[in-house]
């Protein structure tokens, strides 16, 4: 089910639009000011961003590029202002497209349903991944993001490094020692045993249980695997 952030000051408007976006089976979350619109968008995992214009402190112009700075999934400004130079403005710090108030409820859920369609399409370009999406977590290799279950997870650069790869190579046992050599130079400091604490990091991140791993699974005197049904 796709899910959105919308960034609306105004808390009438803001439900309206939720209620009538998950009638038609798109989730959304609410930030009313530019800052909580801000830190939601880099905290959890969205699909589109719908954006007002006239917010407080940070104005719609300015949370636009900064977004645009962090993330690269579809912005559509909603605004009352029907000036040529405000959406020139906007195109020009990023935005995707906009949608002038008052707007037909329609054509707003058509809009979002393209652009988040276009976007999934885009995201694998020329044979180039990016981003991987299996089960809850999705990692975006372009920006070097993961998340489970919408939420940001911190991974250190090798932690990153050998789950992308496992996740890039889903079903396949991969033993320690190749694991290393693969994530790792053959000349590093180490052994394979670094794999084995890595791995218990990473799954104290991103499994729900993780004595009981869903993901990433121990084959027992082989290796690891990353688990895709």
């Amino acid at each position: 089910m796709p899910r959105i952030l919308i960034i609306e000051d105004e808390q009438d408007i803001a439900e309206l639009e939720r209620d009538y976006l998950e009638s038609y089976g798109i989730e959304s979350d609410i930030a009313a000011t530019g800052e909580e619109g801000l830190r939601k968008a880099l905290t959890y995992t969205y699909d589109l961003i719908l954006l007002d214009l006239m917010l407080p402190v940070i104005n719609g112009f300015e949370l636009c590029k900064k977004l645009r700075q962090e993330i690269d999934i579809p912005i559509l400004i909603v605004t009352a202002k029907k000036e040529d130079i405000d959406k020139i403005r906007g195109f020009e710090r990023g935005a995707d497209d906009y949608i002038e108030k008052p707007f037909n409820p329609n054509e707003l859920v058509a809009r979002i349903k393209a652009h988040i369609a276009r976007y999934n399409r885009l995201i694998q370009k020329d044979g180039e991944v990016h981003a991987i999406r299996i089960g809850e977590i999705t990692i975006e290799t372009r920006s070097r993001r993961v998340f489970v279950r919408g939420v940001k997870r911190t991974l250190t650069a090798k932690e990153y490094e050998l789950l992308t790869f496992l996740a890039s190579n889903p079903n396949i046992v991969f033993s320690k020692e190749h694991l290393f050599e693969r994530i790792w130079s053959p000349d590093s400091i180490g052994d394979s045993s670094t794999i084995t604490v890595h791995i218990r990091k990473i799954r104290e991140k991103i499994e729900e249980n993780p004595s009981e791993p869903q993901y990433i699974e121990t084959v027992w005197g082989v290796g690891y695997r990353f688990r895709k049904e």
